[in-house]
């Protein structure tokens, strides 16, 4: 099968490597400029993807990275191409936040009090009259979700100055601050339907250990096909209908907060994930090229899975969780296993911000830090954070971090609630 992959940058290439190792074509275009590309000496772009629609073909796929092309995916989708990623209204559920809680008051779900402004000034100007805890998030993805402590909102009046000093002038939700059990509900839609299973994950999205720390994109996520059913029938599952009518073909996720007044649905990713693939293609028993072609062609019930847990736990060093853009080739990190995977460990190890060079180095860029995400699988949440973990002492980098407590929050209390709230078997 031929696949042609287009985003801002090779922001998947660990899935397009793992495509070609399956024995599929893919071509891959990107937009950031040749000397800061991750997966080079890996992955060689092609300049110009419009170019190579005649290449895939009709016959092929074409997989758009993030959600922010939907109209051109729709207009491809129209023309005939069998496209894979999102659609235009799959962008705004995830980019335009109030249009996203629109949406699910719109199901008929329960959603966490909110308040939309068109900008950071008319947040904070709000916020000094009506002060309090709660979460911040911006529509502008390159900002960061902030969750308030300060009972009076300073520390939250702080974030949202600093952000008019940065420039941002997108729009700005202030969300209800809920004490309960966070937990994302996740499926790929064909089109038509939603692919069965759908997955439960539990992101842990604090630098350090203990949740404590600044928040990052992740560094580290728990997830399971199994026991997902109950809390997907209630939410996720009634999004179905605007999807179908959108003609949306991608992954979904609904990120929820779980107390006793039930789920609380509070944001959409309509894309695929970092490191949401990872831990998910651990459990993904037939690989990427099979669940893309029954997404691209539709009329699946479902696609195989393996049983149990699966634990990802993303491998840093600095300067994340910001970014260097000044930082030059020569600062890039060297990366080495004591063991090198091959074969089936493979699956195990998905470079992210990296590249080899001329002499074959694997090389984190100094850039990012993001280095690399590594997962496990047992048939407990302990059985696959040991072998999580064991894969992450196998690699070995200047500065190296990562958090070895990943699902820990699960079984000293998460599972128990979920549990005697009716919501997890």
């Amino acid at each position: 099968m031929r696949v042609l992959a287009i985003g801002p940058r090779v922001y998947l290439g660990d899935i397009y490597l793992a495509l070609m190792r399956e024995g599929h074509e893919v071509r891959v275009h990107a937009e950031d400029p040749p000397e800061e590309r991750a997966f080079g000496g890996l992955i060689e772009p092609v300049p110009d993807w419009r170019a190579e629609l005649g290449w895939v073909g009709r016959d092929g796929l074409v997989l758009f990275e993030r959600a922010n092309r939907g109209p051109v995916q729709d207009a491809l989708r129209a023309e005939g191409y069998r496209v894979i990623g999102g659609s235009a209204f799959g962008d705004r559920l995830e980019n335009d936040r109030a249009f996203g809680q629109a949406i699910l008051r719109e199901t008929g779900l329960p959603v966490a009090g909110s308040r939309a402004f068109p900008d950071p000034e008319a947040a904070l100007a709000w916020l000094a009259a009506h002060p309090g805890r709660h979460a911040l998030k911006f529509d502008d993805s390159h900002l960061p979700t902030f969750v308030g402590e300060h009972p009076a909102g300073a520390d939250l009046a702080f974030m949202l100055r600093r952000a008019v000093r940065l420039g941002a002038s997108g729009g700005v939700l202030l969300q209800e601050r809920l004490d309960g059990v966070e937990v994302g509900i996740g499926a790929y839609f064909d089109g038509q339907r939603f692919l069965r299973p759908a997955c439960i994950d539990f992101e842990h999205k604090r630098f350090f250990p203990g949740e404590m720390g600044e928040m990052t994109g992740e560094m580290g996520t728990l997830a399971s096909y199994e026991g997902a059913e109950r809390l997907f029938e209630a939410t996720l599952a009634r999004v179905a209908p605007h999807l179908a009518g959108a003609g949306h073909v991608g992954y979904v996720n609904l990120n929820l907060m779980v107390d006793e007044r039930g789920p609380l649905p509070l944001e959409f990713t309509c894309r695929f994930g970092n490191p949401g693939f990872a831990v998910l293609a651990a459990m993904q028993r037939d690989g990427w090229g099979d669940l893309f072609r029954r997404m691209a062609e539709g009329g699946s019930e479902g696609f195989a899975t393996t049983p149990g847990w699966s634990v990802a736990i993303v491998l840093t060093v600095p300067p994340f969780p910001a970014v260097d853009q000044a930082a030059a080739p020569g600062d890039d990190v060297p990366l080495f296993f004591l063991d090198p995977p091959q074969g089936e460990a493979l699956r195990h190890y998905h470079l992210v911000d990296s590249r080899r060079d001329a002499e074959g180095q694997l090389l984190v860029r100094r850039r990012s830090g993001h280095a690399m995400i590594v997962t496990g699988t047992g048939p407990s949440v302990a059985a696959a954070r040991e072998a999580a973990c064991r894969r992450a002492r196998n690699v070995i980098a200047p500065e190296l971090r990562w958090r070895a407590d990943i699902g820990e929050r699960f079984l000293q209390g998460e599972r128990g609630r979920l549990a005697a709230l009716g919501w997890l078997d």
